[in-house]
């Protein structure tokens, strides 16, 4: 099963300020805020919804394709992902535009102050499926430039290609109609429960008329565990205990991974499940969004400390 995953190529800029903003802004000149903060720590960190899942499904021998747009800055962040056995094939450098990037300052107090450059996934919207990926077997759209979101929904269901409809990040920012149009028909819906709940909003439509739109529904719920209805069957999908927690970032787009990693192998819904559950568990235990490790051998074994697999898992090392 080829799996083409489409969305967001970001680099993440991480800052630390040794004060508090609050000790630097003034009441009465908040109209002429013009600040400069020196700070003590400067961290780039690869990120992007597209990456996040490659990587954790190629650490599990997955072969992702990546179908996105990236800047002028992108070769030694493609080289690498190469090197983890993502396929980058389908992903465009934009000569005059820089890759997505986020930077975010942050003080003494856990206060932020940050920024989002669009940049090149501004273009997304200009990649297609016929041209980049008719071949795909399934297709995840996750959080991207908002117009390449619908543009690959019509796509998709005009040449019949399954897709995931993970609108994530970008619930918020998506219309009614948008959000209607991509979870009617897909192969399976992925959201948090907040999400959930705002497309109920937004679309008028209720759990159960969403069932009867969508192939199968994927609802995290953090240390809830999940819900995972496919074929009619509801399995409540535990979380994986974390030997610690770092930083939660990412932690959906490793699920979405681990359970479609499953889904390539054929393997039964609730193993499936399962296999996200704990990659997502891998990602709450690191600071960043692509620097947990693993091979296939130790996922199993930890896979197996906490679920009976039946064998099923054996699948990985083949």
């Amino acid at each position: 099963m080829k799996i083409v995953i489409t969305g967001s190529i970001a680099f993440d800029y991480l800052m630390s300020f040794p004060g508090r903003f609050a000790e630097m802004l003034l009441a009465d000149q908040l109209q002429h805020v013009s600040l400069s903060f020196l700070v003590d720590s400067l961290k780039r960190q690869r990120g992007g919804t597209a990456p996040n899942i490659a990587y954790t499904m190629a650490l599990l021998n997955g072969r992702p394709h990546i179908m996105a747009t990236a800047g002028q800055d992108f070769a030694e962040y493609r080289a690498w992902l190469e090197a983890q056995g993502v396929d980058t094939s389908a992903i465009v450098a934009i000569e005059d535009e820089f890759t997505a990037s986020f930077f975010v300052n942050t003080d003494l107090d856990q206060n932020q102050i940050a920024s989002f450059y669009t940049g090149a996934m501004a273009r997304a919207r200009d990649l297609t499926f016929a041209k980049f990926a008719p071949d795909a077997d399934l297709a995840i759209i996750s959080p991207n430039d908002p117009d390449a979101m619908r543009n690959y929904v019509a796509e998709c269901k005009q040449l019949n290609i399954p897709y995931i409809y993970d609108s994530s990040q970008q619930t918020i920012r998506l219309s009614g109609e948008d959000l209607y149009a991509g979870l009617d028909g897909c192969f399976l819906l992925s959201v948090n429960d907040y999400e959930f709940n705002l497309i109920q909003d937004r679309t008028g439509l209720n759990e159960d008329q969403i069932l009867q739109k969508v192939g199968g529904l994927l609802v995290t719920k953090g240390s809830s565990g999940s819900r995972l209805v496919m074929d009619g069957q509801e399995y409540h999908i535990p979380v994986v205990p974390p030997h610690k927690v770092v930083e939660p970032t990412g932690a959906g787009d490793a699920f979405r991974a681990g359970l479609m990693r499953g889904m390539q192998l054929g393997l039964p819904w609730d193993v499936a499940g399962r296999m996200g559950a704990l990659a997502a568990t891998y990602v709450l235990e690191q600071l960043g969004t692509q620097n947990h490790h693993y091979t296939p051998a130790e996922f199993i074994a930890r896979y197996r400390e906490n679920f009976d697999d039946h064998g099923a898992l054996d699948a990985l090392l083949a």
